[in-house]
């Protein structure tokens, strides 16, 4: 992942241009990134460490990693952050209102409302909301044909490619699913290729 320029999570949708707006926060963009890496390093606990934190936007960059202070504002406003948490890839990524700053404190927010679960004492419906913010892993040199065993694609179009995908992950998913005699691994390995199929084929 790169800090610069934005590394968008692979499979995540961008905001629509007429959705984008001004935002109502009272935050200073240097706030705003302290807040964010404050909020990750109370999620992640004991094991954080900042140089492991990777903070991706289109603001160049100093020698230290910090973006210039005085610098125009890029075309592309979005942020993804890239973590880990209990030792899984994590990333938050926002582009919903027109600064970096505005961006930053929506995943700062986020994710204090998402530590909010775990203090409440409902640790798993805390893993269950963390779900959907998983970084999408690399299949180690394979495609997400070979991985959900699909075949020749034969001049299917995209809508049929990717109903064939659906088709097979969930055939596959009955045995690799941990409650089937699979496992874990290969269930999120099965995980991973269907979200890279909707992300080639735009579902």
């Amino acid at each position: 992942m790169e800090a610069y320029p934005l590394h968008w999570p692979e499979g995540w949708p961008r905001t629509a241009p007429h959705l984008v707006e001004q935002s109502r926060f009272k935050v200073t963009p240097d706030a705003a990134r302290r807040g964010m890496l404050e909020e990750i390093r109370r999620l992640v606990g004991y094991s954080y460490r900042r140089d492991n934190v990777i903070v991706s936007t289109n603001l160049r960059l100093r020698l230290d990693g910090e973006p210039y202070a005085s610098q125009r504002a890029p075309e592309d406003h979005g942020v993804a952050v890239y973590f880990k948490h209990k030792g899984k890839p994590m990333v938050f990524a926002c582009d919903r209102w027109r600064l970096i700053h505005d961006n930053m404190h929506s995943i700062a927010k986020t994710i204090e409302a998402l530590r909010g679960i775990e203090r409440w004492g409902a640790s798993d419906m805390m893993e269950r909301a963390f779900t959907g913010f998983v970084a999408l892993e690399h299949l180690e040199g394979e495609t997400y044909a070979e991985v959900l065993q699909m075949g020749n694609r034969l001049g299917q179009s995209d809508e049929e490619w990717l109903a064939a995908a659906e088709r097979h992950f969930k055939l596959l998913a009955k045995e690799a699913h941990p409650d089937h005699g699979g496992s874990n691994k290969e269930m999120q390995r099965l995980i991973n290729a269907r979200k890279q199929a909707r992300a080639a084929l735009k579902l």
